[in-house]
């Protein structure tokens, strides 16, 4: 498969090295002057992968997008309405694109798949990659599944027959409200995760897995989804990487918020947690914790004060 990987940052230098391995032809693209992208240029590696050689390394956009079939886009979830405004200026006619990012738009509350609708994409022409993964536990050779979605049954088959490898086994998603929101989700729920264990509360993270679990079914059966996507592998299936694992950056920016040390990269659980907050309110669903997590960032409430008040609620059934 002729594939341009638009990103340089962790995710996408791995999806490039991934795929190259795999013998699909990758363009990686990154920003001139960005340290992302100046870094596999100047050095041939990052701090995760080395540059493949047979990656096509380049800054030029409109080559990235007209010489392959198939765009992956790994960016910024906040960042994507506006870089789809670049994207949308050359020849997309019948590309493909696949959605390796996880996030809400905090403006609007639109899945990121609709802000790519929203640029003028046929939906037929779009899929999300998801599921648990870190690329410090892959480049070690140690395998993951995850999920390809998309409004497109064929476009799932496509995608997920020719992408998978060794490392990755691909599943057929058919829900991609459910994976979509669960992604995002999940991501609030490490934020929750590791203000627990930077607070000395890690044995309260096995009743946050129940109940984070059950609140974003909640939200997902509510915008139309299938509430059971909530316990696979978008959300429930990657709460190992994302509520455990030391290489979580939600979990880190946690644990470290709560100590009062600052964290450097990026949480994206921190925008989703505003922008879940507003879907709730705007579907009438109950988000407990999501709430949690946006009044310690947001409106700056005791963290411990504001879980432990949380898990100590009276005694009611258990969903």
């Amino acid at each position: 498969m002729k594939i341009s990987v638009l990103g340089c940052g962790r995710w996408g230098s791995f999806i490039g090295w991934y795929l190259a391995g795999n013998g699909h032809n990758v363009i990686q693209w990154g920003t001139e002057g960005n340290y992302t992208f100046d870094v596999l240029k100047n050095t041939g590696r990052n701090e995760y992968v080395e540059l493949d050689k047979r990656i096509n390394l380049t800054s030029d956009l409109k080559f990235a997008i007209e010489q392959s079939d198939v765009i992956i886009i790994s960016i910024s979830a906040q960042a994507l309405r506006s870089f789809m405004k670049r994207i949308t200026e050359f020849s997309i006619k019948d590309k493909k694109f696949v959605l390796c990012m996880k996030g809400i738009e905090v403006e609007t509350g639109k899945r990121l798949s609709e802000v790519v609708i929203d640029s003028g994409i046929d939906k037929n022409n779009i899929a999300v990659w998801v599921g648990p993964g870190h690329i410090q536990a892959f480049v070690k050779g140690y395998p993951n599944c995850m999920v390809i979605d998309s409004y497109n049954k064929e476009l799932v088959k496509y995608l997920a027959d020719n992408l998978r490898g060794e490392l990755i086994r691909f599943y057929y998603g058919d829900d991609i409200i459910g994976s979509e929101i669960g992604a995002a989700a999940k991501n609030v729920m490490g934020i929750a995760a590791g203000m627990l264990d930077g607070g000395g509360y890690t044995t309260l993270k096995g009743p946050l897995m129940a109940r984070g679990a059950r609140e974003v079914a909640r939200l997902i059966k509510a915008m139309g989804g299938n509430e059971l996507s909530a316990y696979g592998l978008c959300h429930l299936g990657d709460y190992e990487t994302t509520l455990f694992s030391e290489y979580s950056n939600n979990r880190n920016f946690g644990e470290k918020y709560v100590k009062g040390e600052k964290f450097e990269k990026l949480a994206e659980g921190v925008s989703t947690a505003k922008a879940m907050r507003s879907l709730g309110e705007k579907y009438e669903v109950d988000l407990p914790i999501t709430n949690a997590v946006y009044s310690i960032i947001y409106e700056n409430k005791d963290p411990m004060k504001v879980f432990l008040t949380l898990f100590s609620r009276s005694t009611r059934k258990e969903f």
